[in-house]
């Protein structure tokens, strides 16, 4: 008892001497002295650099916390109930007991090399993407893949092309590098190529998501994918390709990379498990050009060094063990079904109120207005009644009329439904 005392600092003593209470616990030292009484000091007159004002005015949707189910219709929100988090548990048990001392310290920049191996087999063989381990890069979450993207390839003051409408995280990455955002249109074939060259011919970079547009959804054919990866090579620029749900497509294969048809390495391939797992993995992907390789490691060192080993450990297994397949496969056709059912729901409920059309990939369905409809009118009356909707004015740019994104993949089928009948009480409420 009397050596506890000593340890934790209650007590001290002499050899052959008396043993006496410290005249000062260790618990008082641990306290913050108590401030000063009387009036609050005057305001510091600090500000924040225009940069971090810019960031604050640009808008990404606010995410829900995780103490709440997902509800009809929030976007981006992967079925995290189907997951099947006793063989995640099992994986991360078993890592837990032999985990070597080593891990316990700092890890590589670029991450677990067995999860960049596991990474660059899978995206080699279901992507179509042309990499070796050495390029794969593990991030936390690919928010924090595209702010290292920007950091890395732009100078303040440069200019890049971002899809419009488009990703709003896209945008807030590029504004914290510090660059001159290029607002190019897309049609129905993705980013207009030829508009960007009229706005920004000698831009540094682009931000594209070919595979899947967010949020309209078309995908970028062939012969546009070429005129892009020639514009970048004539330019000297960098391509960013985010390809956030591509795993979820229901006709046919999945459509390969962009990544994969560019011999020069240009393209800096960005990807996530948050869609296809969960979001609190917090576990992306970059495949980043050989040419680019020491400098993302660089950055990386700056940002926050590397991902927590344990969860890139219990990845890896959960990849090579075979789980991460089967888990794609299945969510797959449950995704399909949910579509459908959004789908043959609208409509039944929806006819003249909000057109919503099936669509061949994805975790997400426009919902397009009737003409001079308000967004904010309608994303209100839907809330009132429980439903989330996102408008489609916060992805930004020119589009012919209102329209809401409805995300489905995380929504079982009767709470589908009922989200359904809500939207059209809000609908029908708003036309009266």
């Amino acid at each position: 008892a009397y050596a506890q005392l000593r340890a934790e600092g209650y007590v001290q003593g002499r050899m052959r001497g008396a043993t006496r209470v410290v005249p000062s616990p260790p618990e008082r030292a641990m306290r913050a002295a108590t401030p000063p009484a009387g009036p609050p000091a005057s305001p510091h007159k600090g500000r924040p650099s225009r940069r971090a004002n810019i960031l604050t005015k640009a808008s990404i949707p606010e995410l829900a916390p995780f103490e709440e189910a997902p509800r009809a219709f929030r976007s981006g929100v992967p079925a995290v109930d189907i997951f099947p988090i006793d063989i995640w548990g099992r994986i991360m048990a078993k890592r837990w007991r032999r985990v070597p001392p080593g891990a316990l310290s700092y890890g590589r920049p670029f991450g677990f090399q067995p999860l960049r191996q596991a990474v660059a087999d899978y995206l080699n063989a279901a992507r179509g993407v042309r990499c070796t381990a050495e390029q794969v890069l593990i991030v936390n979450g690919s928010q924090q893949g595209l702010d290292l993207a920007a950091r890395v390839v732009l100078d303040p003051g440069d200019q890049a092309w971002l899809e419009s409408p488009g990703y709003p995280g896209a945008s807030k990455a590029f504004i914290a590098a510090g660059a001159a955002l290029v607002q190019v249109p897309v049609d129905d074939q993705g980013l207009i190529v030829s508009e960007g060259r009229r706005l920004a011919p000698n831009a540094h970079a682009a931000f594209v998501t070919p595979s899947r547009q967010l949020p309209l959804g078309m995908t970028m054919p062939a012969a546009r994918r070429q005129e892009l990866l020639a514009w970048a090579r004539a330019a000297g620029a960098w391509i960013v390709e985010d390809d956030y749900d591509s795993e979820f497509r229901y006709v046919d294969r999945p459509l390969a990379a962009l990544q994969g048809l560019d011999p020069n390495g240009c393209v800096i391939y960005c990807g996530t498990f948050s869609k296809v797992t969960f979001p609190a993995v917090r576990l992306g992907y970059l495949v980043v050009p050989d040419a680019l390789i020491d400098a993302f490691a660089a950055a990386r060192i700056a940002s926050d060094y590397t991902s927590p080993h344990l969860t890139q450990a219990v990845m890896a297994d959960f990849i090579t063990e075979g789980h991460f397949e089967r888990h794609i496969r299945r969510m797959r056709s449950i995704y399909r079904g949910r579509q459908e059912v959004l789908v043959t729901a609208a409509e039944r409920q929806l006819a003249g109120l909000l057109e919503v059309k099936r669509a061949e990939s994805g975790m997400n369905l426009i919902g397009w207005l009737p003409a001079g409809s308000n967004e904010g009118d309608v994303v209100r009356a839907a809330k009132e009644r429980s439903v989330d909707v996102l408008p489609l004015s916060r992805f930004g740019g020119s589009l012919p009329r209102a329209g809401l994104l409805l995300g489905y993949a995380g929504v079982r089928d009767r709470e589908i439904e009922e989200g359904v009948t809500r939207l059209a009480q809000a609908l029908e409420q708003l036309v009266r």
